[in-house]
């Protein structure tokens, strides 16, 4: 696990990095359209990351050699890149006014690409999850972050567009794996295998991705429903919010997100001792939660001024709420992997879609304050994901998974 945790640790301050440069670069209101796009691109990314729950869950290792099929998770995800990006371009001239009015097509390309290479990263991650090759993993992890970092880094020196920073923030998906795939090569491929077939599979991947699209809208595909919830706000207070909420949730989120898997296998294979390790898990974003929130309340806004370098109208009541919410999500991510660890995709989805259908409600209403709606939807929100996994963890349907399923 601590190859994990640190490389979550890098990636994470990568984004940080990352949302710190564009910000402080570009300014409030051209960040709010970066934040579109980059929300766009990971509410593709969120969706598709269902493929790396199942896989990972699906994975077995096995004796080098011994595999007598070609690899179903390979074709599997070689097909599902291919239609993710033939589907993003053929459906593009149904939302690119609306969801990029100002750049157009010039924004779809890095998004059909970026999509599509995730799923191969996915895919791979949730098999290297699968067999316990926690040295891989750490370096796709990191690496991606840090070429990101890289590439933006060099855009805003070189051309800071949105366009440019667009290409920046998708092409470290397929870069990753050309990088890294000659080293994990040797010590991986023939070492693993599925417990399903194609079809069950493709059943079980699109329950984890309807999860997986709940969990976007929750969190990185916030400021586009924020955008398009509030139609003529101040692009300059868009830009605030969805740059405070990026940063108080990072710690929280960000790093409890990116462990899912792990936290997968961890309940897969302790089956007896999973109420113990979620426990666990739950007190030490409840713990962290609390600190930050107050630590929120006190200084928020004067760090948030001295690290935007700009006016900070949010005061530290907001900022602390939004940590807090940042702690609910990341609990509503260790529930979810405990019910998915036991082969509740049912369960699973149906926490993630109330929490997502909650967040959209809550940005609908009618209320004139952009700020109250935006508190409400971030903190109602997961505490409905997470009563109906909790529910559902406690009931009799929660049962030990094991069987092989063809």
């Amino acid at each position: 696990m601590t190859p994990i945790i640190a490389a979550t640790i890098v990636a994470g301050a990568a984004g940080y990095v990352v949302t710190w440069l564009v910000y402080r670069v570009i300014g409030p209101a051209p960040y709010a359209l970066f934040a579109i796009f980059w929300a766009a691109l990971y509410l593709v990314v969120g969706a598709l990351s269902g493929i790396q729950q199942e896989v990972t869950r699906a994975t077995r290792p096995i004796e080098a050699g011994t595999r007598v099929r070609a690899s179903r998770t390979r074709n599997f995800a070689v097909i599902a890149a291919a239609l993710v990006f033939a589907v993003t371009v053929a459906s593009a001239p149904i939302w690119v006014d609306a969801v990029f009015p100002d750049s157009g097509w010039a924004l779809v390309w890095p998004l059909a690409l970026g999509g599509a290479a995730y799923v191969l990263v996915a895919a791979l991650s949730g098999s290297l999850y699968g067999v316990s090759q926690w040295r891989a993993l750490a370096l796709m992890i990191s690496v991606d972050g840090l070429v990101r970092l890289a590439l933006v880094g060099v855009v805003l020196l070189i051309a800071p567009n949105v366009v440019a920073l667009a290409w920046a923030a998708a092409l470290p998906f397929p870069l990753a794996i050309m990088l890294l795939w000659p080293s994990i090569r040797r010590s991986f491929v023939g070492r693993s295998d599925i417990d399903v077939g194609y079809r069950r599979l493709t059943w079980n991947v699109a329950r984890t991705i309807v999860a997986a699209v709940s969990t976007a809208v929750l969190v990185s595909a916030f400021p586009l429903l924020l955008g398009v919830t509030s139609p003529g706000a101040d692009e300059a207070l868009i830009g605030e919010l969805v740059f405070t909420l990026t940063l108080t949730r990072a710690p929280l989120v960000v790093s409890v997100m990116a462990l899912q898997s792990y936290f997968v296998v961890r309940f897969r294979e302790r089956r007896q001792r999973e109420a113990r390790l979620l426990l666990a898990i739950l007190g030490i974003l409840a713990a962290g939660g609390v600190v930050l929130a107050f630590a929120a309340w006190l200084l928020g806004p004067a760090v948030f001024g001295f690290v935007s370098g700009a006016p900070v109208t949010l005061d530290g009541s907001v900022i602390a709420l939004m940590v807090a919410s940042s702690a609910l999500v990341g609990a509503l991510c260790a529930t979810g992997a405990a019910v998915l660890g036991r082969d509740g995709h049912f369960a699973y989805s149906a926490g993630w879609m109330a929490a997502a259908v909650v967040t959209v409600a809550v940005m609908m209403l009618p209320l004139d304050e952009l700020v109250l709606r935006v508190v409400l939807a971030t903190v109602i929100a997961p505490l409905a994901g997470l009563l109906l996994h909790v529910l559902w963890l406690a009931s009799p349907a929660a049962r030990p998974v094991g069987e092989v399923r063809q």
